[in-house]
């Protein structure tokens, strides 16, 4: 199982400001963990998210040399694609779609068209320099803004990416639509129909529900999980910021109690709990 650790997620929504010497000290705190990838900051305009808007430099600050965790940074517009494009250090960058364009210009002022333009091009600049584009598939399992909803209009976006070269696509719950029965419905059909991609989970969730999607998740296939430690965080643009992150601790349970193998150094782990408590 891999194991996506996103302290951006956890902090974005957070309006006192985090002393970017803290923000890092957390994350090095991660880095030592043994977390497959750390989604750490964000490329965005600073009026939109001003937690975020220190992210290089805090880059500045992450020790990176003796690690195999690798770095993720969300864009949202080619300008930020560009910025990142300039860093090593950043192994990914992460895109908000959704296939929800109500959603789309809540989440990033954009629309279906203006989105796949961007995305075009930020796929193009991942591949001049040698990086990976991942694009977020929101409301992937269920639309509460009207829109439509069905696996076809999945499976359309799914071949839009995959057409594009894309290899790694998550799929998100934020707004609390994903059911087990939703959740088996979309994996045991996209991992059946594109074995090729690498599908994850992206889940914001109340605590008593996760158990039963992350197994619906997890027995149909899905072996690529987003977690916040300590549950922290949530979208401050959907209007449903009460619905928390997956907590890192609960999927470990999870994993514990199956058998599921993972590179999670536990002791290290709660060290970076510490650190995030005082910080939160």
């Amino acid at each position: 199982m891999k194991i996506i650790e996103s302290p951006r997620d956890g902090m974005q929504g957070i309006k006192k400001f985090i002393s970017t010497e803290n923000k890092a000290k957390y994350i090095n705190a991660l880095i030592e963990v043994g977390f497959d990838t750390i989604d750490f900051g964000s490329l965005v305009s600073a009026k939109a998210i001003p937690q975020l808007s220190d992210t290089t430099e805090v880059l500045k600050l992450l020790k990176l040399s003796e690690t195999n965790t690798s770095l993720m940074v969300l864009v949202a517009n080619i300008k930020g694609g560009e910025i990142a494009s300039q860093y090593d250090e950043f192994d990914f960058l992460s895109f908000p779609f959704s296939i929800s364009e109500t959603f789309l210009k809540k989440n990033i002022n954009s629309d279906f068209e203006k989105s796949k333009k961007i995305i075009d091009k930020l796929q193009n600049i991942c591949e001049k320099t040698k990086k990976q584009l991942i694009v977020y598939l929101a409301m992937g399992f269920g639309n509460p803004y009207g829109d439509k909803w069905n696996l076809d209009v999945i499976f359309e976006w799914i071949n839009f990416l995959k057409n594009l070269g894309l290899k790694i696509i998550p799929l998100s719950d934020i707004t609390g639509e994903a059911t087990k029965e939703k959740i088996t419905l979309v994996y045991s059909n996209i991992i059946k129909e594109f074995p090729e991609i690498e599908f994850g989970f992206h889940l914001h969730t109340k605590p008593d529900s996760y158990l039963e999607k992350i197994q619906a998740a997890y027995e149909n296939g899905c072996r690529r999980f987003d977690t916040v430690l300590g549950g922290f965080g949530g979208c401050p643009m959907t209007d449903y910021e009460l619905l928390a992150n997956l907590n890192t601790f609960d999927l470990l349970n999870y994993c514990k109690k199956n058998n599921i193998q993972n590179s999670i150094d536990f002791n290290k782990l709660k060290f970076a709990e510490e650190i995030a408590l005082k910080i939160f």
